[in-house]
């Protein structure tokens, strides 16, 4: 994911700033560190986060649960659809410049 933000920084800082941004991540344990280096870069971007990150914690420790196909939790994609609905809804309402 870094490499797409270095290569597309400049490329969009300008039609990107203002907008409306939502974060969904997946984690094995913990999330953090993935979420405050996006939101570092979303901030560089001048995103406008509409919500709290949410963070999906599915347990993989292993490199063989790690590549391993995954179930998403119940909560966590209604958390995930709630947070999709948001953002368009926002975005409908025309919150980007």
């Amino acid at each position: 994911m870094k490499a797409f933000f270095d290569r597309s920084y400049y490329d969009v800082l300008e039609r990107l700033a203002g907008r409306p941004y939502g974060l969904a991540i997946s984690a094995g344990s913990d999330g953090r560190g993935a979420c405050s280096q996006i939101e570092r870069i979303c901030t560089g971007w001048r995103l406008k986060q509409i919500c709290p990150a949410l963070i999906a914690r599915n347990g993989a420790q292993t490199p063989e649960a790690i590549l391993a196909a995954k179930d998403v939790e119940p909560q966590a994609r209604a958390s995930a659809e709630e947070l999709g609905g948001l953002l368009a809804a926002t975005l409908l309402l025309g919150a980007n410049p």
